[in-house]
């Protein structure tokens, strides 16, 4: 047995069955173990950042990691920044990178880089085989680390010598990690301190599944606190039936009005709010000055433990929950698509128990409100906020769930980093969704002018945001990858081809002028 063949045994001993890949030379051992070795479904990007992204949805929704295939630094590079965007989701990702032989980096060929230095500022876990004989365990110790609570990024970096080489040894399932204990000192302290409408229960993490949800929503209706979470979440469950809690909003005013009024906080899963970017005269700390911020459980620990001590706590238990939300859906709109209009449709679209990967920023601020009695249904958001993330998470959500709808909601702008996604998404015939927002524009960036203090851009400043000249022809490019498409710009069309894109097997995509 080689290296190569020893690494794909213990990855499926370990319960890592699937690979998003994008190889090169370095890494055609691994790509013939996986040719011959049963078990391990691969699945090929025709770019890293797609490879990458959708691993980070895999995660969130199998709850357990992927291996992806990466060649060399370079190729590690391209998908830097979904991995980014994977650290920030507390996502578990096993990247398995290539390098040069032993006796070949001295060499200094083109492709010989400094891939641990590459791979350390986006991974928790960085280390490279030494020998064909470590092989085995080093994929065990990447899986463990990976499935450190509450997900973390191991990158595995094999020579390919030590792939090619006989005498590997597989190693055999390995006990994976148990997430941290919350902090029980606090306990006391923070059943007090939830007392009325001026305190929050604020969430993140797997404190958003139905059943914590409801745990909350029983703390929220004895205690009298307000409940939130982050702004961007990993995984929400939502819809009718399920607790409903708003996000913090992204908009600074917005977000410093809406926790003004809160006087204690107690944090479970979530960090204390702080503003997306730095604005000139205005506050990074989103709180009010003097809040009293109590971090019950960390990301890293046993929220649902955390909850279920604070609901006891708190007397909570027999409680019936608040904030349950009922089936009521949005009236159907009509005529010439606008925001709002689309936020109704879109809540109206959502399958049972489907998946919506958001990427909308700009046009999407409307979509929490207008969702939440939408059919039952889990809601990802982009955590690290590196764009181009919406379509390659896709992929990975709809590998981990084939018996689930999955709804993609991207902007133009965004898609375009990751528009490769649309090719994997026919070769693999996932069932996808995707809808672009062709606003013809990077539009988030317009309001970030004026939010660092450019009150009158000139037309170069919106040249440089503008995309068009040529205008994006998302039905074309779809059409080119084997994804069939439309383009709409009113309610009633919008209306047909999300119910025929949501009926159909395979992906689809609707480009929605606005």
């Amino acid at each position: 047995m080689n290296g190569a063949e020893s690494l794909v045994h213990t990855l499926l001993a370990n319960g890592v069955d699937v690979c998003f890949t994008n190889p090169g030379t370095s890494e055609m051992h691994f790509v013939a173990a996986l040719d011959h070795i049963p078990g391990m479904r691969s699945i090929l990007a025709l770019q890293e950042g797609v490879a990458t992204g959708a691993a980070d949805g895999y995660f969130r929704m199998a709850g357990k990691p992927a291996s992806t295939l990466l060649h060399l630094g370079p190729g590690l590079a391209n998908g830097l920044s979904n991995l980014h965007n994977a650290k920030k989701a507390g996502s578990g990702v096993v990247n398995i990178i290539g390098e040069h032989a032993s006796t070949h980096i001295a060499l200094d060929a083109p492709l010989t880089s400094d891939i641990e230095g590459i791979a350390r500022p986006v991974s928790h876990w960085v280390h490279s085989s030494k020998s064909v004989a470590t092989v085995g365990e080093d994929a065990a110790r990447a899986v463990q680390a990976a499935m450190t609570a509450p997900g973390q990024i191991a990158s595995l970096i094999l020579p390919s010598d030590t792939a090619w080489n006989e005498g590997g040894v597989p190693q055999g399932a390995v006990e994976m990690p148990a997430p941290a204990p919350f902090d029980e000192s606090a306990l006391d302290r923070a059943a007090e301190a939830l007392d009325g409408s001026e305190t929050l229960l604020l969430l993140g993490g797997t404190a958003l599944t139905e059943a914590n949800l409801e745990v909350a929503g029983r703390i929220a209706a004895k205690t009298g606190c307000k409940l939130l979470s982050e702004w961007s979440n990993a995984r929400m469950e939502r819809g009718a039936g399920r607790v409903f809690i708003g996000r913090v909003p992204y908009p600074i005013d917005i977000a410093l009005k809406v926790l003004e009024p809160f006087k204690r906080i107690v944090l479970i899963g979530a960090r204390a709010p702080i503003g997306f970017f730095a604005y000139p005269d205005k506050p990074a700390i989103l709180t009010r000055e003097g809040a009293d911020i109590l971090t019950l459980a960390a990301a890293d620990a046993d929220l649902t433990a955390a909850l279920a001590a604070l609901s006891t706590a708190t007397g909570a238990d027999d409680t019936a929950p608040a904030h349950v939300v009922t089936d009521a859906l949005p009236e159907r709109p009509t005529g010439r698509i606008n925001l709002d209009s689309l936020a109704a449709l879109i809540a109206r679209a959502i399958p049972e128990d489907g998946i919506v990967v958001d990427e909308s920023v700009t046009s999407g601020r409307a979509f929490s409100p207008a969702t939440k009695s939408a059919r039952k249904h889990t809601w990802l958001n982009n955590c690290g906020g590196s764009i181009g993330y919406g379509m390659p998470a896709a992929i990975g959500a709809a590998v981990a769930c084939p018996d689930r709808k999955v709804l993609c909601l991207t902007g133009d702008g965004s898609a375009m980093y990751t528009v490769q996604s649309l090719w994997t998404m026919a070769r693999e015939k996932l069932d996808i969704t995707v809808l672009i927002f062709a606003n013809r524009s990077y539009q988030i960036l317009r309001g970030e002018l004026t939010n660092v203090g450019v009150q009158n851009p000139g037309p170069r400043a919106i040249d440089m945001l503008s995309l068009d000249r040529p205008a994006l022809d998302w039905v074309q490019m779809s059409r080119s990858m084997g994804v069939s498409a439309v383009s709409v710009t009113d309610c009633e069309d919008l209306e047909a081809a999300l119910e025929e894109g949501l009926t159909q097997s395979g992906p689809s995509l609707i480009e929605i002028v606005l």
